[in-house]
């Protein structure tokens, strides 16, 4: 069984023996440029209308995450959705770690910025919890909670009351972690617990689909600067694609940049001709 679907398994089994038998998860309304919020539903509302309101959360989710130019910017746009999406967020932290690249970190929220300053120095929180053990982390009163000593003043000071970390993976390359903090002790339920999920389990095919679409523009940008150094000095393909690596090396910069840079160059010089 592939790694992303164990793992949203994994998440609704853990919700299911959260949600009483029967219930349904409330999502949002919607307004014209504004993000869906839910708004509370009526135990007399019929199941398919929520059904139909989480479709509709989910579209804007997807819309929103694909128009995004690169992963960094979708995790961003993640964050921001999250937070202004569920009532009761200050804060949506979102943080993803690829193998041999650097924490990629996105947030939303009037607060909370010291919190995740501190969770990460220490190396230690309910977001770094559930991308290490691929598991839900609830905490529903921040400031008491024994796990983490450290964070209890910074979570009052900060207004961060209570935390759902969801893990997140994208397409078996990052892995991390959605944290979504609560104005008040004692607000993770299983309502927001299913929406919440309902957001990651979709947004880990979006970023999927995000850095697959960055991964193709970034092979398209090589592969037009190893023309270029071709043309330059001529040689063979792998020579000038081991050029380009070891330029990007020497100088400390990104290939993709240092592609970008060549081919800028290469433009400039030839609209002097």
């Amino acid at each position: 069984m592939p790694a992303q679907r164990h793992g949203n398994i994994e998440r609704m089994s853990a919700l299911r023996r959260l949600v009483p038998r029967g219930s349904t998860p409330a999502t949002g309304t919607s307004a014209p440029q504004q993000i869906r919020r839910r708004r509370p539903l009526e135990s007399t509302t019929p199941a398919g209308l929520q059904a139909v309101e989480l479709a509709g959360l989910l579209h804007e989710l997807s819309v929103r995450l694909l128009a995004a130019e690169d992963l960094p910017a979708a995790v961003r746009r993640l964050a921001e959705f999250a937070q202004r999406a569920v009532p009761g967020a200050v804060r949506c932290s979102v943080v993803l770690i690829g193998d041999g690249e650097p924490l990629l970190h996105g947030a939303a929220g009037h607060t909370g910025q010291a919190f995740d300053d501190v969770q990460f120095a220490s190396g230690e929180g309910p977001g770094l919890e559930a991308t290490r053990g691929r598991s839900l982390v609830t905490a529903q009163d921040l400031a008491g909670d024994p796990r983490w000593p450290h964070l209890a003043a910074c979570a009052l000071e900060q207004g961060l009351h209570s935390v759902a970390a969801i893990p997140l993976e994208v397409r078996r390359s990052s892995v991390g972690a959605l944290s979504l903090f609560l104005s008040r002790p004692g607000a993770v339920d299983p309502d927001l617990l299913l929406t919440t999920m309902a957001i990651v389990g979709q947004a880990e095919v979006l970023l999927g689909e995000v850095h697959r679409r960055a991964g193709l523009r970034e092979g398209a940008v090589v592969d037009q600067a190893v023309g270029v150094i071709i043309a330059q000095r001529g040689g063979g393909v792998q020579e000038a694609y081991d050029v380009l690596r070891d330029t990007a090396q020497r100088l400390g910069l990104d290939r993709q940049v240092v592609a970008e840079r060549l081919i800028a160059a290469a433009a400039a010089r030839n609209s002097l001709k």
